[in-house]
Parts: structure tokens; sequence; C-alpha cells
């Protein structure tokens, strides 16, 4: 039975190195698969999903607009699909994450999405969000804070080294983050005294 997977967590934690394995596993067995990432943050209509210990796979690039059913359904039509891979998953709308349950409740295919649980002011993204609510197996991909805690909330950092508390809720610049435990991530917004 074909499944929708959420494996979510802070910044830095491996999640695209995950997905990229997971893909490889897939293909090596020789099974067919779709990798999807989202277009906010292209330049062009060259898709890669990438990690930062240099691996990386061409993808295919979603947009606010994709209808993703249509999309699999005529890849589908294509040839063999066996699964399908998202990265970026925190910039699905609703729409596009009850889209992917379609996949897997209506065309049998898993689906298994990546991505951040929380912005850096500690509010859920909305495909986050949706797929925390209706997805069929939820997984936390761990990574640590500077304590050595688990890390599980972000912070933006400006160009001062200090943490932002106000912004738009997407900006890619992924060195501008820092997963943090939710002490600390309190402590450096401000929201409760270093203790």
């Amino acid at each position: 039975m074909a499944k929708l997977y959420f494996s979510y967590a802070a910044m830095n934690a491996g999640k695209s190195t995950i997905l990229l394995q997971a893909a490889h596993n897939y293909r090596e067995q020789g099974m067919e698969v779709l990798l999807l990432t989202s277009a906010l943050y292209r330049d062009a209509d060259d898709g890669h999903i990438s990690s930062r210990i240099g691996i990386s796979a061409e993808a295919t690039l979603y947009r606010q607009d994709t209808d993703i059913f249509v999309l699999i359904q005529e890849r589908m039509g294509q040839g063999r699909l066996d699964a399908i891979f998202v990265d970026e998953a925190q910039f699905l709308t609703r729409d596009q994450v009850w889209q992917l349950a379609r996949v897997a409740d209506h065309l049998g295919m898993p689906v298994l999405t990546y991505g951040l649980r929380t912005d850096f002011r500690g509010e859920l993204f909305d495909g986050s969000a949706a797929l925390l609510a209706i997805a069929d197996s939820l997984r936390e991909v761990r990574t640590i804070c500077e304590c050595g805690r688990k890390a599980i909330m972000v912070v933006r950092l400006g160009p001062d080294g200090r943490a932002l508390t106000e912004g738009d809720q997407i900006s890619i610049e992924k060195t501008t983050y820092v997963s943090l435990c939710r002490r600390h991530w309190e402590e450096r917004m401000g929201r409760f005294p270093k203790g």
C-alpha cells in the first residue's frame, strides 16, 4: 500500500542527503523515480537537488501553481514510475500536499517528502503544516544545537550576526540560518533572558 511520508528537521540535518540516498537505493533496484524540488529560489528551469556533502541529482521543478497530481499522471504516461521524492516540501501549498496524498491513495505511488517543519519565527510553513496533518508517516531527522542538544528550531541571522525577529517567511540564503535547540532559539530571539 502506497503512503505519503514526511521527513522533517531543522536546517543542516541532511534531509537532501537522505532523499538522494533513498532515490539511489530505488534506482539500484531497477526502479524509476521522479525527484521534485521547489522553483522558489531557482534562477532557471534547471532543477537539481544537491547536498552539502557533494552529491546531487536532476529534479523536476514545481511552482506554487503546479498541479503535482497532473504532473505525476503525465509522467506515468511516459513509462514506468515507482516512487516520488519531494525536496523542500515546506514550500508546497496545502493543495499540493493533498495532490501528493491523492498520488499515494489513487495512483498507488509512494510519495516521500522532505523539508523544514518551522521557519525562523518558530511558525509552521503551510506545506509542513499540511504534511504534519495528513501524512501517513512522520519522521524527524535530527541535528544538533551548538550546545549538543537536539536542534528543532532555526534562526535567521542578519549581516551583523544577530537573530532577525521579523521578515518574510521565505528567504533561501542557507548561510544565514543556524539550527538551535528551543532554549537557545528563545535566547537568540530575545524571548527569554540568557541564564
